[in-house]
């Protein structure tokens, strides 16, 4: 794409606004740094464009801390008290589904995912939210605790102009053949390699 032009258009009927406001599904997979890490810049695009945003961890544990979380929250409370950018929920599978009010707990992650997975259903069904960050939401579905087809299927079908971003590694197949765009970070070099650890104001 040079200068930002696509190589072709293609013969649609589409005008060039309505291309621009067709809805997104990215992914971002791979074995290297960085796939939750860009789609929270683009969550952060996106809320300046004041877009809607909804972020749902599936991670296991309630101790999993982001700097994103705290970032986003804080520009979802400016945007309450001064109507700057748009709003922010943020819900993680660890520390008890948000709606559900449960405890984190280690048993069952299975259901939790399964749950999580239904009330963002729900929301597309709605056109709840305009942009939506499934952060490690490859995981459930590798691991069979999500059905991927019909992850596809509601994908595919989610009406109006809702983005949808993904991450994690190992992203099946058919979900990579549904998405719009698709960027695998490839590691060449990481500190780790060398012995040190993870460190503040980068990993985490």
């Amino acid at each position: 794409m040079p200068q930002g032009q696509p190589l072709a258009v293609p013969r649609d009927g589409l005008t060039t606004r309505q291309r621009r406001n067709a809805p997104l599904l990215a992914v971002h997979t791979g074995p290297g740094k960085g796939k939750s890490t860009a789609a929270f810049g683009m969550a952060l695009r996106a809320w300046n464009q004041g877009f809607d945003i909804a972020v749902f961890q599936f991670v296991k544990s309630a101790k999993w801390k982001v700097g994103e979380e705290t970032a986003l929250t804080e520009l979802g409370r400016a945007h309450e008290e001064r109507g700057v950018g748009g709003p922010v929920e943020w819900h993680k599978m660890g520390s008890g589904w948000s709606w559900s009010r449960k405890a984190g707990t280690e048993d069952d992650h299975a259901a939790a995912a399964a749950e999580g997975w239904a009330e963002i259903a729900r929301r597309l069904a709605e056109e709840r939210h305009d942009f939506y960050v499934l952060d490690e939401f490859t995981y459930p579905l590798k691991w069979g605790w999500v059905d991927v087809d019909e992850v596809v299927a509601t994908l595919a079908e989610r009406p109006g102009s809702q983005h949808v971003v993904i991450t994690g590694r190992d992203a099946p197949a058919a979900l990579l053949d549904a998405a719009d765009l698709v960027t695998e970070m490839t590691k060449v070099k990481h500190p780790m390699d060398a012995g040190r650890k993870g460190q503040k104001g980068i990993e985490w």
